[in-house]
């Protein structure tokens, strides 16, 4: 389980259509999750770019195949950080770059050959990025949180405080631009001011992150000794459990939510397998397993 735990990454979506078969589209990483703007399709991050499920079919987006490490979108932007492909002529790492196109081309935003964050999150609503540096840069004083409001011009470092554990994810609330979340090993937390105090919102081994659209709920994605799922409202009350697939010596990495069809979701495993939901967590069909597309 740790060797699944280190390769967590978060959540990720482009919004082009795709480009190749599903002959051509393997898992061979999954690095996040994410649905696209419009609802109609799947899109998962990785080494060699972007997988794309739409219309019960897996291929290939169009757009260079990054590896993205850090993958988060919002209504208008995608979000990445990681390493460039072959041939692209970007710096390697890439810092933190945005796209307006769903992924075809990128703008750069800073701290080229310095910076890659594999965890990184963005308000679906509001751009606000957060991310975790393991390393100081030219723009980040030490490692730790961090988040910017302006498109990585100006870096605020939180101060983290009750915050315990190794991160394994973080999440952005879509609506409210200083409410973040993050997972570790000794739970889930959640911070109303940017990351300056976190207060825990569950106990245990926390792999996954991610607040449900409405800004309602956060959803946790937990090991102990098996995979677990939980619904947690912010407002207070009772934590939910969600029941998912059994996966065995696996868990749930990343969760994702169709900003159109609100009932649907999907999850994704460290192994690789992916999950679709139409019934709002009850229910799940496999779409990929262990890479393998379905």
């Amino acid at each position: 389980m740790k060797k699944l735990i280190a390769g967590l990454a978060i959540v990720g979506m482009a919004l082009a259509a795709p480009a190749s078969t599903a002959a051509d589209t393997t898992l061979h990483h999954v690095h996040g999750l994410a649905f696209s703007a419009d609802g109609a399709a799947i899109y998962v991050p990785s080494h060699d770019g972007l997988a794309v499920y739409r219309n019960g079919k897996w291929s290939k987006a169009p757009g260079p195949e990054h590896d993205y490490m850090g993958f988060a979108t919002t209504k208008r932007h995608v979000y990445s950080s990681g390493h460039p492909a072959r041939g692209s002529g970007l710096t390697n790492p890439f810092g933190l770059m945005k796209s307006l196109d769903g992924g075809k081309t990128w703008q750069r935003l800073g701290m080229e050959g310095e910076a890659d964050f594999h965890l990184l999150a963005a308000g679906f609503e509001t751009d606000a990025v957060f991310v975790y540096s393991a390393a100081r840069n030219s723009r980040m004083s030490a490692p730790g949180y961090y988040h910017t409001t302006d498109d990585g011009f100006a870096w605020a470092r939180a101060t983290a405080e009750g915050l315990r554990g190794e991160p394994a994810a973080v999440a952005a609330h879509p609506r409210e631009p200083r409410t973040v979340a993050v997972a570790t090993r000794a739970g889930a937390f959640v911070s109303r001011d940017a990351g300056e105090r976190f207060a825990p919102v569950a106990e245990g081994q926390s792999v996954s992150v991610f607040f449900d659209l409405e800004g309602a709920h956060l959803w946790v994605g937990g090991y102990a000794g098996r995979a677990t799922l939980t619904r947690i409202a912010l407002a207070g009350g009772q934590a939910e459990p969600v029941t998912i697939p059994a996966i065995a010596d696996d868990a749930v990495a990343y969760i994702a939510q169709n900003p159109v069809r609100r009932s649907e979701l999907a999850i994704a495993t460290f192994k690789r397998d992916v999950y679709l939901s139409a019934d709002g967590g009850r229910t799940w069909k496999p779409i990929a397993q262990q890479g393998v597309a379905r």
